[in-house]
């Protein structure tokens, strides 16, 4: 692992809130809520009186009766981000995007070229604040997950670095809470067994710890929290994933409204995947359950494909097996992502699996279907499952650099 603090993790602060404040004077300093029936986002102001994100608009306002709720504006949110990932790329080569309000920057050897990876800490928020108009936590770390709860202890607005002689002191302190992978279900496991700060994980035997969480949970939350954590930052890719996500209320979700959002989010990225000559390899699910607890499945096909009813059949796949903890502990977000991207146009064979949505569309209907949507719109043609249905508020993507 490095030796130096030159990871930087830049994350914006209550973003869509902070583009609202930003674009309109008369909400700075004011509670602001993005959102419809659902908290989309919310700003500092609002924050303090205890509204999250995911949560229903109507609680919201009773936690916050002075909150201003503004419809969620993408484009806007879309052009501020790729605003400030100019910057990121100008400050450096290495960047991993992570969302469209955060990313990884490595700033090792351009010492001479720019300073230390403070002073560039320091460069970069000032342009984002002077360009963008937008304000930014940056953490700096030796290590990425180092740097990303520096970042977090500094919100709002704030530059925190973590040297690698005082990393224990920093950390150790902290709530569990704070490492990398811990929801609800695995803090109150480690509170049962009187473990609250990281530093009290760090102290325990590694087997303890896979004992309790087990082996996979285990060994990695017993190493971020000893300060192990190798992974590099990698450059993002030009379209390396494309991926769609839709927040939801607290309310229970059927199986078929759940299946239906798949059903949306595959007919648009497939035809993405399409028109820019490329298929996919890997498909992954997301989910965020009704605890906060997030969870992710993921599929890796034989053949890249561009199909919509073979990546929809495994999306739905992966779905299945996530149903009987929805049930459990209910769902908050729903997301899809394809991954390992090929300019190749190969097609995934006929997979054996029946599903509920009608008669399967093969590859010739995908590109009949692909023509008239482009002459007529989007809205031209849609699938039986989704007639009737809101389409949802649909998260921005994360920009795209050559």
């Amino acid at each position: 692992m490095r030796g130096e603090a030159t990871v930087l993790h830049a994350d914006l602060d209550a973003f869509y809130a902070s583009v609202e404040q930003r674009d309109d004077s008369a909400l700075r300093g004011m509670p602001v809520i993005v959102g419809g029936g659902v908290v989309v986002a919310a700003s500092y102001e609002a924050k303090a009186r205890g509204v999250r994100t995911a949560m229903g608009v109507q609680r919201a306002r009773a936690l916050c009766p002075e909150a201003i709720v503004v419809p969620p504006r993408m484009e806007a949110y879309s052009e501020a981000s790729r605003a400030v990932f100019a910057i990121f790329h100008d400050t450096t080569p290495y960047v991993e995007g992570v969302s469209i309000d955060e990313a990884f920057l490595e700033v090792g050897g351009l010492r001479r070229l720019a300073g230390t990876p403070e002073q560039i800490a320091v460069r970069l928020r000032e342009r984002v604040r002077a360009e963008v108009g937008l304000p930014i936590s940056v953490g700096v770390a030796r290590t990425k997950f180092l740097a990303k709860v520096a970042s977090a202890v500094g919100k709002p607005d704030g530059l925190l670095v973590v040297e690698p002689d005082r990393e224990e002191e920093f950390l150790h302190p902290l709530p569990v809470e704070r490492l990398w992978g811990v929801g609800a279900v695995t803090a109150k496991k480690l509170h049962s067994n009187g473990i609250r700060t990281v530093g009290q994980l760090a102290a325990l035997e590694a087997t303890t710890a896979e004992r309790w969480l087990g082996r996979a949970a285990g060994v990695h939350l017993h190493a971020l929290a000893r300060l192990r954590d190798p992974r590099p930052v990698e450059a993002t890719t030009r379209h390396e994933s494309i991926g769609s996500q839709r927040a939801l209320g607290n309310r229970a979700y059927s199986p078929s409204e759940l299946r239906a959002f798949l059903t949306q989010f595959i007919d648009e990225l497939s035809k993405r995947l399409r028109d820019r000559g490329s298929s996919c390899s890997t498909v992954t699910l997301r989910l965020r359950f009704g605890d906060f607890t997030k969870a992710t499945r993921s599929r890796t096909l034989a053949t890249p494909t561009d199909r919509t009813d073979v990546l929809l059949a495994v999306a739905q796949g992966l779905l299945a097996t996530a149903d009987p903890i929805i049930s459990e502990r209910g769902i908050t977000l729903i997301g899809v992502s394809l991954a390992h991207l090929t300019s190749e146009r190969e097609v995934q064979p006929e997979l054996p699996i029946d599903w509920n949505d009608g008669a399967r569309i093969d590859g010739k209907l995908d590109v009949a279907l692909d023509a008239v949507r482009d002459r007529f719109g989007s809205a031209a043609v849609t699938r039986a499952a989704l007639i009737g249905r809101d389409a949802g508020i649909s998260a921005p993507r994360l920009p795209e650099h050559e």
